[in-house]
């Protein structure tokens, strides 16, 4: 399995809850077994450039992450949030 989590945070003169409605867009792909986005809770207190959003999915293996990511709501996804967005951290390990 393939954990894949992506950090968020919203630029200026933007709201958090207009990039996580964008990020919503790829719940529809049906490539991923596990999908969510959640807002950051941010109790981390020493981390002051905290992201406001993770996206978090899991996927059987690393061909069902490439077609998630090839899927034409990706690119469309990615247009939608870019412009949106401040910051982006992603990060893909298979589950032990």
């Amino acid at each position: 399995m393939i954990r894949h989590i992506v950090f968020f945070s919203a630029a200026d003169g933007h709201s958090v809850e207009d990039v996580r409605a964008g990020l919503l867009m790829l719940a529809d792909i049906p490539h991923a077994d596990h999908f969510e986005v959640g807002s950051n809770l941010q109790t981390d207190k020493i981390s002051h450039d905290a992201p406001d959003l993770v996206v978090y999915a899991e996927f059987a293996d690393e061909a069902a992450l490439a077609a998630f990511k090839a899927h034409p709501t990706y690119a469309a996804c990615t247009a939608h949030v870019r412009p949106m967005r401040e910051m982006r951290i992603a990060a893909d390990f298979h589950a032990s």
